[in-house]
C-alpha cells in the first residue's frame, strides 16, 4: 500500500464513512487518533509517525490535529453532518469553482449545490479551480461573484486549509470561464 492510498482511505473515513473501521466522530468531526490508527491498520499499514507525516505533507492540508495530537479531523468535504467549527468570513469579491465540462448543463440550470457534501467548495484562484476541474474531465471554471453574494446575505466560511465554503451559489452569481 502506498502512502497516497493510505491518505485517501483516511479521507474516506474522516469525511464520509467512519463506521468502515468501527469508529465514530464527535459533533465537530474529531476522531480519536489511537482508534483511527488501530482501525486503519486492519487494511492499510499506519503508524503514528506515518499519520503525522501524512497530515504535515498533505498538499491540500485536508487534516488537522487538536493541540495535543490526540484527535484528528478532516478540515472540510464531509458528507456526514458534523460542525467543523468553520470561521464565518467576508469573502473576496471573486472566488472560483472548477468542474468538468459534463456538469455545466446542470450548473447553469440550478447553480452550484453541495450534492452529497455539506457545502459548495470555492477556490481563491483560477489555477486551483482548473486543477479541481481536471479531476472531472475537461475543466471549466466559473467565477463566483462572492462579494455580491455576501452583500445579498449569503454566508461564507473559510476552512483551516484556505478553501472557501458556502451552502449554494445561485446561477445569477456565476460567470463561466473556459479553459
Amino acid at each position: 500500500m502506498s502512502v497516497k492510498n493510505t491518505s485517501k482511505y483516511i479521507s474516506l473515513i474522516l469525511r464520509h464513512q467512519p463506521e468502515v473501521i468501527g469508529i465514530t466522530l464527535d459533533e465537530h468531526g474529531w476522531a480519536d487518533v489511537n482508534q483511527l490508527i488501530e482501525g486503519v491498520n486492519k487494511t492499510h499499514p499506519l503508524t503514528r509517525e506515518l499519520l503525522e507525516e501524512i497530515v504535515r505533507t498533505d498538499e491540500k492540508q485536508r487534516y488537522s490535529f487538536n493541540e495535543d495530537h490526540t484527535k484528528i479531523r478532516a478540515n472540510q468535504g464531509h458528507s456526514i453532518p458534523v460542525d467543523v467549527e468553520l470561521k464565518e468570513a467576508e469573502p473576496p469579491e471573486e472566488l472560483y469553482h472548477g468542474t468538468g465540462e459534463k456538469y455545466t448543463g446542470s450548473i447553469e440550470k440550478q447553480g452550484l449545490i453541495p450534492k452529497s457534501r455539506l457545502y459548495v467548495h470555492l477556490s481563491k484562484d483560477t489555477e486551483t479551480a482548473v486543477k479541481v476541474g481536471q479531476r472531472h474531465g475537461k475543466p471549466v471554471v466559473y467565477t463566483v461573484m462572492a462579494g455580491e453574494m455576501y452583500r445579498d446575505g449569503y454566508r461564507f466560511f473559510l476552512s483551516a486549509n484556505g478553501v472557501w465554503l458556502t451552502k449554494e451559489v445561485p446561477v445569477r452569481y456565476l460567470h463561466k470561464i473556459l479553459y
